[in-house]
């Protein structure tokens, strides 16, 4: 009886439309390892308010609702409208991974938050770079020159096994370039207006107060294992 249940439940799986799939397998906004005040003073309690509760939570459903549109399209066998929905899954798409990564990138003063990485990670930048204070100097030298809206990115390049800091236009994820992102920096206006008001430099040199180094070595590890 069990097995013919077991069965019953892996047919009506598999027999499960692209739609029906999607509406059971939704993104959801990731909880924060820490508290909306816990960034402060580098960040403030409003920026986080509302770069994690609206920003990020409005990539998150509008994400949902374009794969939802998607496979109505894949059903329907309506090319056009797939490739038209392609825009707005990369850009909630991209906006949901790329500010997963950013949360768990910073960490509060105190706990986790600033200083400077050790171990292999500290020796593979003194290695690439010359030096932690010249990698520093230059991924924000490469934030700040970010035109319009971005990202600014540490990764790890699998193919040649080095790492490389480049930038990303609005939210297009670092995968699409064939690196795997260790460290982000968010440079859009909403995740420092507030507080910075136009001076983006400052909002950069302030970040390096609260990033996580213990989390972006895990994430080379593994990128480099």
């Amino acid at each position: 009886m069990l097995a013919k249940l077991v069965m019953v439940r892996q047919n009506n799986k598999a027999n499960l439309t692209n739609k029906e799939k999607i509406m059971t397998q939704k993104h959801t906004l990731p909880e924060l390892p820490y508290s909306l005040d816990a960034l402060e003073p580098v960040i403030s309690t409003e920026i986080m308010t509302l770069h994690y509760s609206k920003h990020h939570a409005a990539y998150v459903a509008n994400l949902n609702k374009a794969l939802e549109l998607l496979a109505d399209a894949e059903a329907k066998g309506d090319i056009a409208a797939q490739i038209a929905l392609q825009k707005a899954i990369k850009f909630n798409g991209g906006g949901h991974v790329n500010h997963s990564i950013f949360w768990t990138n910073l960490a509060p003063v105190g706990k986790g938050g600033g200083g400077k990485p050790d171990g292999e990670l500290a020796k593979i930048i003194d290695k690439e770079f010359g030096s932690f204070d010249k990698f520093v100097e230059k991924i924000s030298a490469a934030a700040v020159g970010v035109q319009g809206s971005g990202w600014a990115w540490l990764g790890y390049n699998k193919a040649n096994g080095r790492l490389e800091i480049t930038t990303c236009d609005n939210q297009d994820p670092l995968a699409i370039t064939g690196f795997i992102p260790l460290l982000g920096i968010d440079v859009w206006e909403h995740a420092y207006y507030l507080q910075y008001k136009n001076v983006r430099a400052d909002y950069v040199k302030a970040i390096w107060g609260i990033v996580n180094w213990k989390n972006v070595a895990e994430r080379f590890s593994k990128a480099s294992h």
